[in-house]
This record gives C-alpha cells, structure tokens and sequence, in this order.
C-alpha cells in the first residue's frame, strides 16, 4: 500500500506519542538516567561543608550553580536530601544513605578520568594520628611518591578523634590510628603494634633505678590532649596500675611533651617510635618499672561503604596492611 507523505508524518507522529519504541516492544529498555555527576559533586561537598555558599568555594561553583544543582538532584530523586537548620544543610537520613554511594561514583569518575593521564590514579587522601603521621608513614610516603612519582599523598595530620571522624565524613580515603576507637560506620583492621615507654631527663630523681609504684604514682606527669589515642591507652594503663595519676601538663604535641621532660619536668608515657631517637641521643631515658607491658595495637580505618580504589588498596599494602576484599554486594 502506497501512503502519502502527510500519512506517513502522522504515522510517526502517532508513534512518538505513545513513547513506545521498537526496542520496548521486544524486550525491557535501560531506564533513561535522571542523575549526572555535577549534582552529586555539589550534594557531597553540601554535606561536608553544611551550606551551598561553603560547597560552592570548595568545588569551584558559583552558589547559584551549586543551589541549582542540589535542586535538580533532589527534584530527581524525589525526596529532600537536608534538614534546613537556618542557614545550614544537616543531612537527613535519605542524604545519609545517598552520601557512601555519590562518593563512591565521584572516586570512580576521577580514577576514570586518570586512566589516560599517566597518573596512578586519583591523589590519595590519608589521615593519620600524630604518632603514626609524625614518625611511621613519612617514609613509607616518601617510598611511595619515589615509586609513584605521579601518584600525589594528602597526609593529614590530627588527634585519633578527627581522624575518625575525617573517615566517617569521607574527608579522606583511609585512615591510620592508634587507640581503641569505634564507630558504626566505619571497619577498623589491625596494623601493627606499639610499646608504651615511661621516660625522663637524664638527670631526673628517678632515672638509673627501678622506679616503685608508689613513686610513679607521686610523680609529675606530663601527658598528651585528651581525644588523643596515646592518652586513651596512657590513661587505661597507668590508671589500672598506679593507685593515682597527677597530670601536671597535657599538652597536644609529642615534641613538646619531650622538650619538657627533657628539661627535668615530670614524667611521660609515650610511644616506643616517637622516642627511639631521644634515647638513643641520650635526650632522655627510659625509665625501669615494675609495671606490665604497656602494648597497644595500630590499626588502619575505612568506611565501609568507601569503594576502595586502586591507588588506596596498592598505598595499604605498600604500607604493610591488610587490603579488603571487594564487596560483592557492589
């Protein structure tokens, strides 16, 4: 049958109306997808900086960009993703559950992106506690960046409470502690372990003798901030065995802490790595106890929705840790 021109127009108009293709007609289409990656960059930086204004500096946006987006993103997925407090955006519980799986598809989309650049892969972002930041990872950094010399390391430096919460935030890719620290959100998997030493000046009371329990319990300490994992240990120890502890300093910096007792200021209670050096100088000396062995365990930190990406996974065994096996849920 032979149809005119005007027919055979109608005819197609006929069919795109009814948004049935041929494709539809035989078997189920893909669903169109109604999210891009520009909404999700602003909708993780919102969470993290709690304000358009605040996410649009750090993603390079104009704040009127970055409202539109978070707009379309929310328009799309049919539910508000903040709890507005004001000024702020505080995630609700739909945001809650969005957050691991943007972050996710952003590291995807950056290792994507570096494929083809000659880079290893996107720059890592670690967090460390001070011990394990200021005299464990430097060189293993150091080796890392000599091997990979395309591959850059953000090291963050902070008290094991910020570290955890850099983790749970999604600040940072892995995280690196050493106190006995807990979150929902996150998997904790030993490292390696570490040796609490009592140390003094050389020329303290108590140095060349075998210092009593009484006698510790009567000295001077000075010891790191609270929120610090070494003080976290520091205290479950020398509280279980002393019958008192007088803290005359806290002070958040292990160099200081070692300054002053080396000036013949008190006691401290610090890790084995952070004073190898200042006793082997003869800064200070460590002193002979009776107390048990003051052992605690490093470990490393991740969210367990972070897709662990190529470059984190090679960083972690460079480093001597364990590496997660791949979800199969993903």
């Amino acid at each position: 049958m032979v149809c005119s021109l005007d027919q055979t127009k109608k005819q197609r108009i006929s069919l795109t109306m009814t948004g049935k293709t041929d494709q539809q007609q035989g078997t189920a289409s893909s669903p169109r997808l109604r999210l891009n990656l520009r909404q999700l960059e602003v909708f993780v930086a919102t969470a993290r900086e709690g304000s358009t204004r605040a996410a649009a500096d750090r993603i390079a946006r104009s704040q009127s960009a970055a409202s539109s987006a978070l707009a379309d993103l929310e328009s799309s997925v049919g539910v508000q993703l903040f709890d507005r407090l004001g000024r702020r955006l505080v995630l609700n519980e739909n945001g809650r559950a969005l957050l691991p799986k943007a972050q996710a598809l952003l590291d995807q989309a950056a290792e994507v992106e570096a494929l083809f650049s000659g880079e290893h892969a996107a720059p890592l972002r670690v967090a460390a506690s001070f011990t394990i930041g200021e005299y464990l990872l430097p060189e293993r950094v150091s080796t890392w960046t000599a091997l990979h010399p395309q591959s850059q390391v953000h090291l963050h430096i902070a008290n094991t409470h910020d570290v955890i919460e850099a983790v749970a935030g999604f600040d940072v890719d892995v995280g690196f502690i050493e106190g006995p620290q807990t979150h929902p959100d996150l998997v904790v998997r030993p490292w390696r372990e570490d040796e609490l030493v009592i140390v003094a000046a050389p020329g303290h009371e108590l140095a060349g003798r075998i210092a009593t329990h009484r006698q510790l319990s009567q000295a001077t300490w000075v010891l790191r901030e609270h929120g610090s994992g070494t003080r976290q240990v520091t205290d479950a120890w020398l509280i279980q065995n002393l019958e008192q502890v007088h803290v005359g300093f806290e002070l958040g910096s292990t160099e200081a802490i070692k300054r002053v007792v080396a000036s013949g200021t008190g006691l401290a209670c610090l890790s084995r790595y952070t004073v190898a050096q200042a006793l082997e100088d003869g800064h200070l000396v460590e002193l002979r106890t009776r107390l048990p062995a003051g052992m605690r365990r490093l470990a490393t930190v991740m969210h367990r929705d972070k897709l662990l990406g190529r470059a984190t996974a090679d960083f972690l065994r460079h480093c001597g840790a364990v590496v997660p096996r791949p979800s199969t849920s993903r």
